[in-house]
């Protein structure tokens, strides 16, 4: 089952073993059954540190638990492990086995504390590339506290299991038997989620420290520049973010990152947080920027309060914030969301080639979309809300003399349709004669417009009338002291590059302002 590179390779880690684990496999009469065993076996063959019995009485069948030998199995494997998941399996087998996890000490500290049972269980499909995060968070979590338990569930495999809890996307995670949460998760946000306190306790630890000389709000591609040139300088730098990464981690594939081929958002993403933290960079993940609030006088501290309650205070600071997709919010979007339901046309349409698609939007967001879908896809349907178009003429021209371009008018998309994997098609409605029409694709591509998350901004520095930022080519804002870069602002082209050459820019701006201001301690 597995090939002579993958055992060299799986060798090779489990060489790194402190102590013996056993795999107590829970199987039927099953082909499912015989393929897991076969996969148990070889594992087995790999290392005498590695033991397997046969007689497990596991609920879900066929399955498998891996734990120290002597101590009750906290992990377990609900199908086969393979694809994305194998990485899941030998992070397993290393935790459970004693190898230290790549994890800071406060994390491991903060995991060891939770004092109630927790059991999770992880719904997921093994071509998914976000569900192997959440997998290994909770399997660690499982690996380090003999309180919580955790269980990945192949959901192709138990169908029955995902009928009844109702699941249409992965991953989707149950603690407890109670629904927890659905999508990508980090390993801190599940820890925040069931250690009630943490947030307060984080809040209080994080009013007390020292004002920095910058400080960047957003953890994008632009935060992430932005970090690494003020560090560089050799400033007191820090980082706030939702989710470092940004909106770089919901993009599957990227392949316009000029000097890299091709990466995945969740590898660039990872990169990102790396390269940050290469630097002497005060990262503080799962915090979002409530206010601003800029100093009375010229060189005054800037402060920064927190949804968590915490303040921070800076010389100077970068708004990162990025921007959200704006969305259609109708039935189905949510859930076909990553499975045929995309918003960026520039990096997840060449995986759509030789595939029928929707554009939805007329603008020249949408229109350019579809220019440049329709030389990579089979057919593109265009279906914009107005009685026509709204883009540039010249761009009009073009997608009209496309052959395998549809243009509908004056329709409303009323639902995304799939079959509990991927996008099958959609439903629109004519707001001429209300009639519903379907149309049979497998993949809709978003293009109403972004959202720019500045809501907490308003009032404070200039913002367009849509919402962006407004700044110069330093990257100043309306405020002293302020600067911004990115998709949250008004620069045109919300492209990663684009972000990252504009969080340097500020970052820059923001040196050359400190080393012309002072501001007391």
């Amino acid at each position: 089952m597995l090939d002579a590179a993958i055992k060299g390779q799986l060798t090779a880690y489990l060489e790194k073993l402190q102590a013996p684990i056993e795999l107590v496999a829970s199987l039927d009469a099953s082909a499912k059954s015989a393929e897991m065993l076969t996969l148990l076996e070889e594992i087995t063959a790999l290392s005498n540190k590695v033991s397997l019995r046969q007689n497990g009485s596991a609920k879900l069948t066929p399955s498998f638990h891996v734990g120290a030998v002597g101590s009750s199995a906290r992990i377990q494997f609900a199908g086969i492990p393979m694809g994305h998941e194998f990485t899941s399996l030998v992070l397993a087998l290393l935790h459970s086995g004693g190898h230290p996890p790549k994890v800071d000490i406060k994390t491991i500290e903060q995991i060891k504390a939770i004092d109630t049972p927790l059991h999770f269980e992880v719904f997921v499909s093994l071509s998914c590339h976000n569900c192997p995060d959440v997998v290994q968070a909770v399997n660690l979590m499982a690996a380090l506290n003999p309180k919580i338990t955790a269980t990945m569930i192949d959901g192709a495999l138990f169908q029955q299991e995902v009928d009844a809890r109702k699941i249409m996307a992965v991953p989707t995670v149950f603690v407890n038997g109670e629904h927890f949460g659905q999508g990508r998760m980090t390993l801190e946000e599940i820890i925040a989620k069931v250690d009630t306190g943490a947030s307060e306790r984080e809040a209080k630890a994080l009013s007390e420290r020292d004002p920095y000389d910058v400080l960047v709000i957003g953890g994008g591609p632009a935060g992430a520049a932005a970090a690494i040139y003020s560090a560089r300088k050799g400033i007191r730098t820090g980082v706030v973010a939702e989710r470092f990464g940004g909106q770089v981690l919901d993009t599957v594939s990227i392949e316009n990152f000029i000097s890299v081929k091709e990466t995945e958002g969740p590898k660039l993403a990872m990169a990102l947080e790396q390269h940050v933290k290469e630097y002497d960079v005060d990262v503080m993940n799962l915090q979002k920027a409530a206010q601003v609030i800029p100093g009375d006088n010229h060189g005054d501290l800037i402060e920064v309060k927190l949804a968590s309650g915490a303040s921070l205070k800076s010389k100077s600071i970068i708004l990162a914030t990025g921007a959200r997709w704006r969305e259609m919010n109708v039935p189905g979007e949510q859930e076909y969301r990553g499975k045929g339901v995309a918003y960026c046309p520039h990096c997840d349409g060449p995986l759509f080639k030789g595939k029928r698609v929707a554009v939805i939007g007329g603008g020249n967001s949408g229109v350019e979309a579809a220019i440049d879908l329709a030389g990579i896809v089979a057919h593109v349907t265009l279906i914009e809300f107005d009685s026509k178009l709204r883009a540039d003429a010249v761009l009009q021209r073009k997608l009209f003399s496309l052959p395998n371009v549809t243009v509908i008018t004056e329709a409303m998309t009323t639902e995304v349709i799939g079959n509990g994997e991927k996008v099958t098609g959609l439903k629109y409605k004519s707001r001429n004669t209300d009639d519903i029409a379907t149309v049979e694709l497998e993949g809709i591509f978003v293009q109403i417009g972004l959202l720019p998350n500045t809501d907490f901004l308003k009032g404070t520095v200039q913002l367009s009338n849509r919402g962006e930022i407004e700044i110069n080519a330093r990257g100043e804002t309306s405020v002293p002291g302020i600067f911004a870069a990115g998709d949250c602002t008004n620069v045109p082209y919300k492209q990663i590059i684009i972000a990252m050459g504009a969080g340097a820019t500020a970052s820059l701006g923001a040196f050359d302002h400190l080393i012309r201001t002072s501001a007391p301690a």
